[in-house]
């Protein structure tokens, strides 16, 4: 069978494993389904921006035409760096959008793969988030009620977390067993700000992420549609918002958002 459409970052529930859906012309793919069978991805060129909808010839910030990455507040730079949102003085690029989305309840989690990173997100996008990010352990250290917040947070614990995720060794599995998610989001009490300490919370349990993978591959080669636009291979797995292939290659679906496919399966 043959689905075709404009791909948009995986939709996901937190199952055991996760559970993948991705939306091509409004209909669903159940993406777990694939695993263990050849499937071919086909990019023919086109690129339509995710939030306007008109065709560009290059894709920027995961999915937009420049004028949208420019003007939109889905790109502002308090997107990547929460610490800078002024949604809380009432500002931004656009103060209703940023009243609807960052002035909002935000948890400040730590989350675990290879390491132990610090990170920002609404409490409406757990587990999402963490899933996106390939996390193999998670939970809440804290929780704010708007965006700003979450990011002064972020910034002050950065001196003992970093706030990346290595995605290659994510997708290798490489999991450092000796590290205890609980023991760390305990001790962060003490390493929080005075001012950030109301915040502070870890009443919720840590939870532990399983994903759709049937092996790991020993190395790791991103591949991408604009230099290579025929994809091909045997799925053995999903991880983030990845798919792994049984050679090593694996596949971003959400840096390719806006780019239109034809996908079918063996």
């Amino acid at each position: 069978m043959t689905y075709e459409g404009n791909l948009r970052k995986m939709q996901t529930t937190l199952t055991d494993p996760v559970q993948y859906t991705l939306h091509l012309n409004g209909e669903p793919v159940l993406m777990n389904d694939f695993i263990d069978k050849t499937i071919t991805i086909v990019f023919d060129g086109q690129i339509n921006c995710i939030n306007c909808g008109r065709l560009t010839k290059k894709s920027f910030g995961q999915g937009f035409c420049y004028p949208c990455f420019i003007k939109s507040p889905q790109n502002s730079e308090c997107i990547i760096h929460p610490e800078l949102c002024r949604a809380h003085l009432g500002e931004g690029r656009d103060p209703e959008w940023e009243k609807e989305h960052h002035l909002k309840p935000h948890i400040v989690y730590l989350a675990q793969t290879d390491v132990i990173k610090v990170g920002v997100t609404r409490d409406t996008q757990v587990p999402t988030r963490w899933i996106d990010q390939g996390a193999w352990k998670a939970a809440p250290i804290a929780q704010v009620p708007y965006r700003y917040l979450a990011g002064a947070i972020e910034v002050a614990l950065k001196t003992c977390f970093t706030d990346k995720t290595n995605w290659r060794n994510m997708l290798k599995d490489e999991t450092n067993e000796e590290l205890d998610l609980d023991e760390h989001r305990q001790s962060v009490e003490n390493q929080l700000p005075k001012e950030f300490q109301e915040y502070y919370t870890i009443e919720a349990p840590v939870t532990e992420i399983h994903y759709p993978v049937l092996t790991y591959p020993k190395k790791v080669k991103s591949v991408l549609l604009t230099k290579q636009p025929e994809i091909n291979g045997r799925l053995t797995g999903i991880r983030g918002q990845y798919l792994i292939f049984g050679d090593g290659r694996v596949f971003n679906i959400r840096n390719h958002s806006g780019y239109y496919i034809q996908l079918t399966s063996e």
